[in-house]
């Protein structure tokens, strides 16, 4: 694990940079912001992602005495929403809400992308990550770990099916990092959305599926079974659950989110962003909820999230090559 990987995990002391600045850039700053601050989520309400914006950027409007609204702009894996902020004035008047798609993986999924999620957003901080949880449905897939799965597979190449909310998600590239560190042959069935696709596992029409632990809680019953986490050790949701990575060092796959403005957005601004967001989440109570909705609170320096940014471009640009994934 590299370093950047590393310095994700631990809870940073929240900076305050205010202290470093000129007279005028600390005035400038604190003028900032005098009028509504708009947040693009770039999915449909209801989600994770619309749960955590709501409920953090809701504080952090609180805290700065200015409304932040949240405008879903969902459609095309993130794109949509992801190019209006790339494309608005770097005010500081316009955020993002972005994931793994958003910033690591629609570069080397779609064959055409409107932006550059390196060059066109300004890195504010990295803020939360979904632990996946790999299931399967016992009655229609015996097995109990990751080596009986694998032992499985190998025995009839391509008879094992797997089920993900869609073509390039999270689940799905976690699933064929799997297979290709394996050497094993699955076959995919992509669903348009979690929730089809968790109806067709818990009722035996697929045989396994990685899905987020908020998700994978409330399916733990009867045939259904977790046989492991994606995250580099034990879920402390899941006691007894084990690790991928037992058996394949090294194999991590998380979905994650950041939050971005668009390119050349003034390091006074994103500096308040980022203290801002580093205040509110240090509370217990938004904590908890965060948690108890399955989120892993994250916190970043602009400068670790572009590199982040980076490094997991980079990890999955592999697994999207070799598996020749691509989208229109």
């Amino acid at each position: 694990m590299s370093q950047t990987r590393r310095s994700l995990l631990v809870t940073m002391a929240a900076a305050s940079a205010a202290s470093a600045l000129s007279p005028w850039r600390a005035l400038a700053q604190s003028d900032y912001p005098t009028r509504p601050v708009r947040v693009t989520v770039p999915y449909a309400a209801g989600g994770g992602t619309d749960f955590f914006a709501r409920l953090v950027f809701g504080a952090m409007g609180e805290q700065l005495r200015q409304q932040f609204v949240v405008e879903n702009k969902p459609g095309a894996g993130t794109n949509i929403g992801a190019e209006a902020v790339a494309r608005a004035e770097p005010d500081g008047y316009t955020l993002l809400l972005g994931d793994s798609a958003t910033f690591a993986t629609n570069r080397s999924l779609y064959r055409k992308l409107s932006f550059d999620p390196y060059k066109d957003f300004s890195p504010i901080s990295l803020t939360g990550r979904f632990a996946l949880v790999l299931l399967v449905n016992t009655n229609k897939l015996p097995v109990n770990s990751i080596q009986e799965l694998i032992a499985e597979a190998k025995k009839t190449p391509g008879r094992i099916n797997y089920a993900t909310p869609g073509l390039g998600s999270p689940f799905h590239l976690a699933t064929e990092l799997l297979s290709q560190g394996a050497g094993i042959k699955l076959t995919h069935v992509p669903y348009r959305g979690a929730a089809p696709a968790v109806q067709d596992l818990v009722a035996g029409q697929v045989d396994m599926m990685f899905i987020d632990f908020a998700t994978a809680r409330s399916q733990l019953s009867g045939p259904i079974k977790a046989i492991a986490v994606a995250s580099p050790k034990e879920f402390p949701g899941l006691p007894g659950v084990p690790p991928v990575a037992a058996d394949f060092p090294g194999f991590e796959a998380w979905a994650w989110q950041g939050f971005v403005g668009p390119a050349r957005l003034s390091p006074e601004i994103i500096t308040k962003l980022n203290d801002t967001y580093r205040q509110v989440v240090a509370r217990q109570d938004i904590r908890d909820k965060l948690t108890g909705a399955g989120i892993d609170v994250l916190q970043s320096s602009p400068s670790e999230m572009a590199a982040y940014m980076q490094e997991e471009g980079a990890k999955w640009e592999k697994v999207i090559r070799t598996a020749n994934i691509t989208l229109e």
